[in-house]
């Protein structure tokens, strides 16, 4: 399975979280708060510059149960879309 699945920027998305500039472990606690804030099944886009980010939104997806629906590298950004459960 690729681990880009949907671009993010044709895919719609309910709410956005700015974490650059955050180093491990605020994006993610950030994005649960947020996630906890939408409806199943609604989309989170996050914007993170920590490098580490993409790991650590692999393995929060696969504890949380929430769908990582892609994440893609831009320079030194990473942006990602989550999909609450």
């Amino acid at each position: 399975m690729s681990d880009t699945l949907l671009e993010p920027e044709t895919m719609d998305f309910h709410k956005d979280l700015d974490a650059r500039g955050l180093n491990c472990p605020l994006p993610i606690l950030k994005a649960k708060k947020a996630l906890a804030e939408l409806e199943s099944g609604q989309v989170l886009r996050i914007v993170a510059t920590d490098p580490g980010s993409v790991r650590d939104f692999q393995a929060f997806a696969k504890q949380t149960g929430n769908a990582l629906l892609s994440h893609v590298q831009n320079g030194t950004e990473f942006t990602f879309l989550m999909q609450r459960k």
